[in-house]
């Protein structure tokens, strides 16, 4: 595996480096954010780790901007902001992940192999395994088997994106913003509402217990 890692503090950014490399990751390390951009457009890296504040560019700002000239691969953003707000943020602008500060080296390690198995399948492509399941993005039928599981569009949209987001937890407020759109008038009972419809629909196939609660987060799509 090889990663960018962008980080401006010495001290922390040494310190990861090192542990990486000990766990044999290939690491090219910057210590300003102006110099992400051309980094990530012009070698081959699996992930690439980013703190937020950054001097020069800020790593929320690399990452949207790198999005936006279509780069795919896997970006993590490191911060030391905690609020929903700023985790939407982060990942409204194209993030795959966002890991707080302090954090623990083998959360970062753990979310890195995760990140690499989702980068690896290609998240975006059209038909993707989802555990027993089969997602068809193109038709918006979601089969288990040789049966299809009916869905309304909203229902297909919230399992599609807990399905992108694998194994990790989705706020709620995020789902909001990625199906209703954060203006609208759609509360937090609403998205309950329609994931319990889901989980009713995913149960009559036996897939019930795919979608986990995360209290005051959100949901989680976990297959194992």
């Amino acid at each position: 595996m090889r990663v960018l890692l962008a980080e401006d503090d010495t001290r922390l950014g040494k310190l990861i480096n090192y542990m990486l490399e000990q766990n044999k990751i290939n690491v090219d390390w910057v210590q300003d954010g102006s110099m992400i951009y051309e980094y990530a457009m012009y070698t081959e890296y699996d992930i690439l780790i980013l703190d937020w504040m950054m001097p020069g560019e800020s790593g929320v700002d690399a990452c949207r901007r790198l999005r936006e000239k279509g780069y795919e691969r896997a970006i993590m953003i490191l911060t030391a902001r905690d609020a929903v707000e700023d985790r939407v943020k982060g990942l409204d602008a194209g993030a795959d992940d966002y890991l707080v500060k302090p954090f623990e080296f083998a959360e970062l390690l753990a979310r890195l192999r995760a990140l690499s198995r989702r980068s690896s399948q290609k998240l975006q492509q059209d038909v993707v395994e989802v555990g027993e399941f089969t997602l068809n993005r193109t038709v918006k039928v979601l089969k288990k088997g040789d049966m299809d599981v009916q869905l309304s569009p909203r229902e297909f949209q919230i399992f599609d994106l807990l399905a992108q987001n694998l194994g990790f937890a989705v706020p709620r407020e995020v789902i909001l913003d990625r199906i209703w759109g954060l203006e609208s008038d759609v509360s937090s009972n609403n998205i309950d509402s329609y994931v319990k419809l889901l989980r009713k629909k995913l149960d009559s196939v036996g897939g019930g217990s795919l979608i986990q609660t995360i209290r005051g987060v959100g949901y989680k799509l976990e297959t194992e």
